[in-house]
């Protein structure tokens, strides 16, 4: 029983080269970041019991999130795409205090930087929440891997 467990989890993540926009070295350092932990330490399940490990591509496509899902050994099992209207003002206010945080941290006092942290948390937090729900009876995931799959999806809409 516990190797099915530990089946249910991701072993690589692709993001679509076309969605992905490149930003900041702070930015590019936090998606490699998201990955490897994500990869590291995951629950991971479809809501069909299909058995995994799993293969994640994630894409934007039409304004939708593509969330292609693969076994281990590449076989195509389903593919979600999520409306992103739920995401836009987390997103919005995300990168604002982003902007501000890394800003500040060349700047501030430690005490200003926490604040801006405390909220940059926050907001990923609530983000991570939003992509649990939307994932509802399509996706399982346990926070700690939604909150880094939401690092991610932030990294797909670092264009421009």
């Amino acid at each position: 029983m516990a190797s099915e467990l530990t089946d249910q989890r991701l072993c690589k993540i692709e993001l679509d080269e076309a969605s992905i926009g490149r930003g900041t070295p702070d930015q590019e350092h936090e998606r490699a970041v998201a990955i490897y932990d994500v990869l590291e330490a995951n629950e991971f399940g479809l809501a069909s019991g299909e058995p995994g490990p799993f293969i994640l591509r994630l894409a934007l496509q039409d304004a939708r999130l593509v969330m292609e899902v693969r076994g281990g050994d590449g076989t195509a099992l389903v593919s979600h795409h999520l409306s992103l209207t739920p995401f836009r003002p987390v997103l919005k206010d995300y990168f604002a205090i982003c902007d501000r945080y890394f800003s500040a941290i060349r700047t501030a006092t430690p005490a200003q930087i926490e604040v801006l942290d405390m909220g940059r948390r926050a907001l990923h937090n609530q983000g991570a929440e939003i992509l649990k729900t939307r994932l509802e009876g399509k996706i399982s995931c346990d926070f700690n891997t939604a909150r880094r799959l939401f690092t991610l999806v932030t990294a797909l809409h670092w264009r421009g």
